[in-house]
């Protein structure tokens, strides 16, 4: 769908009050979209929708719970009559080895991560198959192929985002409904913010990596727009992760190498 078309298609953006979340806002709403922005932080939200203006709406929304996703589908049809594209961006992280994690950490990164995906997909997937149409993006990470050590229950709550989206498009492939599955690497974002892990050595290596990335929430945005615009579903924002995605399929044993190697020369650095 070209920018001249969309001049009355709306997006829901959870987590959209900040980060990559205001950014594809932002940049959906110049190519014409109308963006609904959600997220826990309703003023984080609302001073995303007034920046933005137009028919940009803000709500408070919180993705663990049900009843919230029902209500804000029926604000959607109530005001915009169907949401033609939804993002399930919000996320929070956690570092850590399986042993040092909690299991309330492993809990908290799953609901949040994986179940308020699958809760997102559960909502509007019948109403979008009803229409036939209709486009879902499910924001994972490429932590969530890299099977890398140190970040045991965010890895693992992104792969299950992953392998879940890879289903829904095979059980919506006939229904006119897109399915995509967003797996950038790091991007300065307010992730670190929340971020729960051992110990602070953990976010200040996530806010290093993400400040030498060279990759942008605005570029990002722009990744998930074309997606739209021309439907694909791996979306691989990061030059480095799409030939590291290449060897982890078809060369495991030699990417395992690289891995630990890797592993090992980060620990050297920190100490641990």
């Amino acid at each position: 769908m070209s920018e001249t078309e969309a001049e009355h298609w709306t997006v829901l953006i959870t987590g959209g009050g900040a980060g990559l979340g205001a950014a594809m806002a932002r940049r959906f709403a110049e190519a014409g979209w109308t963006p609904i922005i959600a997220d826990l932080d309703e003023q984080r939200a609302r001073a995303v929708a007034e920046e933005i203006g137009g028919d940009a709406l803000a709500l408070a929304m919180d993705v663990t719970t049900e009843d919230d996703w029902r209500r804000v589908a029926a604000t959607i049809e109530q005001r915009f009559g169907a949401l033609d594209v939804l993002i399930n961006n919000a996320g929070v992280a956690v570092g850590g080895t399986l042993e040092e994690t909690s299991l309330e950490d492993w809990r908290w990164v799953m609901e949040i991560d994986l179940m308020g995906v699958v809760i997102g997909c559960k909502t509007f997937a019948p109403l979008m198959r009803e229409r036939a149409s209709g486009h879902i993006i499910n924001v994972a990470s490429f932590a969530g192929f890299a099977a890398a050590p140190g970040i045991n229950a965010y890895g693992t709550a992104k792969a299950g985002v992953i392998a879940m989206s890879e289903m829904l498009r095979a059980e919506l492939a006939d229904s006119g409904v897109e399915v995509s599955v967003l797996c950038p690497a790091f991007v300065r974002t307010r992730l670190t913010e929340t971020m729960r892990a051992p110990d602070e050595g953990y976010q200040r290596r996530v806010e290093r990596w993400m400040d030498k990335s060279g990759v942008s929430a605005e570029d990002v945005a722009e990744v998930v727009l074309g997606a739209v615009e021309k439907p694909r579903f791996m979306l691989l924002t990061h030059g480095n992760t799409r030939w590291l995605h290449r060897m982890r399929r078809w060369l495991p044993e030699t990417y395992f190498g690289l891995m630990v190697r890797g592993a090992r020369k980060a620990a050297a650095r920190t100490g641990k």
